[in-house]
Formats: C-alpha cells, sequence, structure tokens
C-alpha cells in the first residue's frame, strides 16, 4: 500500500491480496496531518502567515480524508 498525491489529495493504494502486511492507512494520515499541523506552526513563528495559512489548509484536507475514511471503516 502506498499514499499517493494527486491534485493535492492523498490516496490510498494497494493490493487487496496482501492486506495483513498492511499498516493502517489512518494512521499513515494522521502522522501525516501531525507533521503537517507542525510545520504550519513553525511557519507561523517565523512570521510566515501565508505559508502557514496553506500549509493549515493542507492539514485540513488530511483531516477530512482521515474523517472519510473512519467513516467507511465503521460502515
Amino acid at each position: 500500500m502506498s499514499l499517493i498525491r494527486i491534485n493535492n489529495q492523498y490516496k490510498i493504494n494497494g493490493n487487496v491480496m496482501f492486506s495483513f502486511f498492511k499498516k493502517d492507512p489512518i494512521k499513515k494520515l494522521e502522522k501525516l496531518y501531525k507533521d503537517k499541523l507542525e510545520q504550519a506552526m513553525h511557519a507561523q513563528r517565523n512570521g510566515d502567515i501565508k505559508s502557514y495559512s496553506m500549509i493549515t489548509a493542507e492539514a485540513e484536507k488530511i483531516n477530512d480524508q482521515i474523517t472519510q475514511l473512519e467513516n467507511e471503516a465503521k460502515t
């Protein structure tokens, strides 16, 4: 399974045959989300508000994908 970025959206791509070797895609996205928030924090501390807002927007898109995957897992 791999995490690919297409048009500023992160997609999970993988093979079902070896699903027991795969890591949880939600955990990957959560780590990516956490990293983006940390990058945004550093940009804000350095006074780069434009980068802060762009990175925060990317983080929110990732968070939306996490929410979507969690909802799909519940059904």
